[in-house]
């Protein structure tokens, strides 16, 4: 049986961002830093090395090196091309499945959807147990676009947000699912791999 929680809006930990953590190594170490700067930034912010490094990968020059350049940085920003979507225009509305039978807590669901709140809802039950089938179906009767995206413990802002790519030489914002989801209106389905 699959069990649906209403997941109440708290306000969100303001996280590290890029900007606040080169500011720090930049004032402690200079531009240039190594993976000791990084382990003292990741101590001094109580987060993991790796977390760090992450964050930083845009500006690494090789091997355990990052040159934190502001001004490279934000003259490659303003001259990036506009946004491309991540997602073209097809029809993202899935299709209805002929054999489907609602069950459990489908037509709250399917209330949910069809209110075009934003109304983020927590979906928990046992594998196999049709809570990803459900969505998909209550998005089907209602005509409502889905965009599924998989969370792994790899998954990082840039994989949701979007971010700069490289086409055909020139640095090209893109779209990532939330964005686009938002954009065309479409239910977002974060669905957590283990």
């Amino acid at each position: 049986m699959c069990t649906y929680k209403t997941i109440k809006q708290m306000p969100a930990p303001s996280p590290l961002t890029t900007a606040q953590l080169s500011e720090y190594l930049i004032n402690k170490f200079g531009t240039k830093v190594n993976a000791n700067h990084l382990k003292i930034a990741a101590r001094h912010f109580g987060l993991q090395y790796e977390t760090i490094s992450k964050r930083l990968k845009e500006f690494k020059v090789k091997r355990g090196v990052w040159q934190l350049t502001v001004a490279e940085r934000l003259e490659k920003t303003f001259k990036a091309q506009s946004a491309q979507p991540a997602v073209t225009t097809r029809n993202l509305v899935p299709q209805k499945e002929p054999n489907f039978i609602p069950f459990g807590n489908f037509t709250d669901v399917k209330k949910i959807i069809a209110s075009k709140l934003f109304y983020p809802t927590f979906i928990t039950g046992m594998s196999g147990n049709g809570k990803t089938l459900g969505v998909e179906q209550a998005c089907a009767a209602l005509n409502r676009e889905l965009i599924r995206v998989n969370i792994t413990i790899e998954t990082d802002e840039d994989d949701l947000i979007g971010g700069f790519r490289l086409v055909n030489g020139e640095t090209v914002w893109h779209n990532g699912p939330v964005i686009e989801a938002l954009e065309r209106g479409a239910v977002l389905f974060l669905m957590r791999l283990t």
